[in-house]
């Protein structure tokens, strides 16, 4: 684990701005290199917030087999879940397939990893929607804690480093990233578990 990560207390507070990186406590060279266990802690102990913005975010579900009911769990304990995955359907991600060289295989595995959410959307303090944007990275918000994961051209979001924010003020990196959440989230589509066709599950 990063010190920053362990105890968040001990790190200065100064009179620099946020934005010369002091939101910055850990980076790594690819997503697959974040310990496990970080984003388990990270899920657990979140008790105002958790937001996520993906294309299709299998990972997230195939790394933890009891993502769903910990979500729910979290939810039960006051927390607001939103979750945001690429429309199978949309512009944005046949866009985004044919960049990585995978086609339709980008839509099927959004499919295949909603079906890991079935139960989200009827329990109080979750939503679960769609997007049809541009996506030049993937959010992972718990409270002040954010995991980002920048997109490269052509290459799965998986082989991209990952920067962990924590948040220190209102000028910082953190909220500019949760305002790009915060606008694809309003022109985003609630999604209809009944209206999916496939229970298979792929992988990213």
């Amino acid at each position: 684990m990063e010190e920053a990560f362990l105890w968040p207390a001990t790190q200065p507070r100064t009179g620099r701005s946020a934005t010369s990186g002091t939101e910055l406590v850990g980076t790594y060279a690819n997503r697959a290199s974040v310990p496990r266990e970080m984003w388990l802690s990270l899920l657990r102990e979140a008790e105002t917030q958790i937001d996520v913005l993906v294309f299709s975010g299998t990972f997230f579900a195939q790394s933890n087999p009891h993502i769903a009911k910990m979500l729910a769990e979290r939810a039960g304990a006051g927390v607001r879940v939103r979750l945001c995955f690429g429309d199978p359907s949309g512009h944005a991600v046949a866009i985004r397939g044919r960049e990585e060289g995978i086609g339709d295989t980008l839509a099927a595995k959004i499919r295949a990893s909603l079906t890991y959410y079935r139960p989200l959307p009827a329990m109080s303090g979750c939503e679960v929607r769609l997007h049809d944007t541009t996506l030049y990275n993937s959010l992972f918000r718990y409270d002040d804690d954010l995991l980002l994961n920048p997109h490269v051209w052509g290459q799965p979001a998986s082989a991209n480093p990952l920067l962990h924010l924590q948040r220190v003020d209102a000028s910082g990196w953190f909220d500019n990233y949760v305002q790009s959440f915060e606008a694809v989230w309003e022109n985003s589509k609630p999604w209809t578990p009944d209206l999916e066709g496939t229970n298979a599950h792929g992988q990213d």
